[in-house]
């Protein structure tokens, strides 16, 4: 058990530094600024895995050794908790007067003989729960030893046990699981492939294969934001009208998607975890051609949905297009002609925008972030510096760009929803098993070891002595309580006895 503690306790500061530096599964794109920006530091904290804390050999091998540990605490309890179990109540102290609790009874021997009072008893703590043993019988000193609280040791067993199955939960997770991210827009769709995914991050014995092949496609996403004085602005409710496919050929289904409230597919289920807006945008390069049309997705900054964007037109001609700024849902301009959001519903939308032509470095293969513009090989066409000023634009209206460099035109106005597609075969396993240790520790906590014993003698005058003495194993606040308790029903089933016997005595006698 010590081990296991110690091994415990360098797990959680073994997860420290997951906590302190970016960790590949969650961002890898993080990671990699990181390390461009610490060139010293950064390849030694990847040679010892900082940025993989969680898959790292050292984390396993402290995870595998606590669950080894937890194996071997847990196997030699069980079987001394069963060879107690198989064994009768310990045998009756000599002096019951030594006892954390003690007390004694007088009765008269013509109505209770010893050997019958403990045999009284011996009913009285097995209705209480009590394990009994009767013991010299038939001698001047008859006694019943008892005990009770076995279960506190199963609790505490099981508490253990459901640990392991939690370790064991957690590792098929890891092993058999994934998790995945994907932005889908007002009627746009996702089928369950790898390729389909933005981030996508598989357990380390996961075969695609295994993909459930469901589809959806977002019909239509609500906000409902609060109107009252005191909270304007908050978000009530997100509701996301959604068409399913459990399969390829199936028939389509209507489903709603809240926060909270996932849509599942086969074990795999899908999650609300964001939501913005996307611009619906066309890019007319210096040939009027259209070199990009569509939604493009701006990342919220604020709760009133203040958003940046990038806009990239790989396909321009004769020079690559893009474009860098910020949405406003409903832009307000102030004195000094700045513009800001007031509201995170569309009111007044508006884009605001830096233009800038040149190699765009998407065709020499290194990987680009979508919602980031390296503006390091483009030179700069609109800005608020620059004598053209930044693009403004309203809803549907359309910027000429300096030098017939081409234009961009705002078309309107759609919705996404950020969803984190999650399978996870230890889930049910570990639900079970957190509920199992959380019931072995209330057992371990609430039910209490005791140990009762009952002798009866008789004294010189006649009378039957009974002594009852209690001990705890281990500390127990209610044990005096439990003894007066045992004291009062001893008393009232004799007194109830010896009220009888009177009756029929008086009876008899008339």
């Amino acid at each position: 058990m010590r081990t296991a503690l110690q091994l415990l306790l360098l797990l959680a500061v073994a997860a420290v530094p997951g906590s302190l530096f970016p960790q590949r599964p969650a961002n890898p794109a993080v990671v990699t600024q990181y390390l461009a920006d610490n060139p010293e530091v950064g390849p030694w904290l990847d040679r010892f895995q900082f940025f993989d804390v969680y898959s790292s050999v050292w984390f396993s091998a402290i995870y595998l050794l606590l669950f080894v540990s937890l194996i071997g605490c847990v196997i030699p309890r069980a079987a001394v908790y069963w060879k107690h179990m198989r064994s009768q109540p310990p045998i009756t102290p000599r002096r019951l007067s030594r006892m954390p609790q003690y007390g004694t009874l007088l009765l008269p021997s013509s109505d209770v003989n010893p050997e019958v009072a403990v045999q009284d008893a011996a009913v009285l703590l097995r209705r209480r729960g009590y394990r009994v043993q009767l013991r010299d019988i038939g001698t001047a000193s008859p006694s019943v030893a008892a005990e009770r609280g076995y279960l506190k040791e199963a609790g505490n067993l099981l508490f253990h046990v459901s640990l392991i199955g939690v370790l064991i939960a957690v590792a098929v997770g890891g092993l058999f699981g994934y998790r995945g991210q994907k932005l889908v827009i007002e009627d746009e769709g996702f089928t369950n492939t790898e390729i389909a995914y933005d981030s996508f991050f598989p357990g380390t014995n996961f075969d695609t294969d295994w993909l459930v092949p469901f589809s959806l496609t977002l019909e239509d996403f609500d906000v409902t934001f609060d109107r009252r004085e005191t909270n304007y602005g908050n978000p009530v409710d997100f509701t996301g009208s959604i068409t399913v496919q459990e399969r390829p050929g199936a028939e389509p289904r209507d489903e709603t998607l809240r926060v909270n409230e996932p849509i599942g597919f086969g074990g795999t289920n899908v999650y609300l975890i964001g939501n913005g807006y996307a611009p619906v945008v066309t890019v007319r390069d210096g040939n009027g051609n259209i070199a990009y049309q569509g939604p493009v997705p701006a990342l919220p900054q604020d709760p009133t949905y203040n958003s940046t964007i990038v806009i990239k037109a790989p396909d321009a001609q004769p020079d690559q297009l893009g474009f860098v700024g910020f949405f406003l849902p409903t832009a307000v301009v102030d004195e000094n002609g700045v513009a800001f959001g007031s509201d995170p519903d569309p009111f007044n939308p508006q884009l605001n925008l830096n233009s800038y032509y040149g190699d765009l470095g998407l065709n020499d293969g290194t990987p680009r972030n979508v919602y980031q513009l390296d503006t390091t090989n483009l030179t700069q066409l609109n800005g608020r510096n620059t004598p053209d000023g930044g693009i403004v634009l309203g809803a549907y209206q359309t910027y000429d760009l300096p030098q017939g460099k081409g234009s961009i035109t705002f078309e309107g106005l759609k919705r996404y929803v950020a969803l984190d597609i999650i399978f996870d075969p230890g889930k049910t396993m570990a639900l079970i098993s957190t509920s199992l240790a959380l019931i072995g520790l209330v057992a371990t906590l609430c039910i209490p070891r005791r140990r009762a014993w009952v002798r009866a003698t008789e004294d010189a005058d006649g009378q039957t002595l009974v002594e009852y003495g209690l001990l705890a194993r281990g500390k127990d606040h209610g044990l005096d309580k439990e003894a007066l308790k045992i004291g009062g029903l001893l008393s009232m089933h004799w007194s109830a006895k010896f009220d009888t016997n009177q009756r029929e005595k008086t009876g008899s006698r008339q």
